[in-house]
């Protein structure tokens, strides 16, 4: 079974992650099938990159987010996006509004 989940990189005690597909058996920071984007906990607010495009191709194909990832997902709208994406509504469209949401996003990139 495939998992999106995270995957730690980062100094000692200056985390940041990378946003993997997985297969569930593998260690959190082993093999992995595709990066799929970038999580930083350490800005104000949160930086997350995301190639929703892929996402939405491995969620079509049975991947489980973990519950971090899932928390992720709903606080920038993504778990919403695909939802309409699966009841019919163009990809393309959606993946529009995605890339003007995360344009629009104001993140400090200064670290705490």
């Amino acid at each position: 079974m495939v998992r999106i989940r995270l995957r730690r990189v980062g100094l000692k005690g200056q985390p940041s992650y990378r946003v993997v597909a997985a297969e569930k058996e593998s260690p959190r920071d082993g093999k992995f099938l595709e990066i799929l984007g970038d999580y930083n906990p350490r800005t104000e607010p949160f930086t997350f990159k995301v190639n929703e495009e892929r996402v939405y191709h491995w969620l079509k194909n049975g991947a489980q987010p973990s519950d971090s990832v899932a928390q992720l997902f709903n606080s920038v709208g993504l778990t919403k996006r695909f939802e309409r994406v699966k009841g019919g509504e163009a990809a393309e469209v959606v993946l529009k509004e995605a890339e003007e949401y995360y344009a629009n996003r104001k993140v400090n990139p200064q670290t705490k």
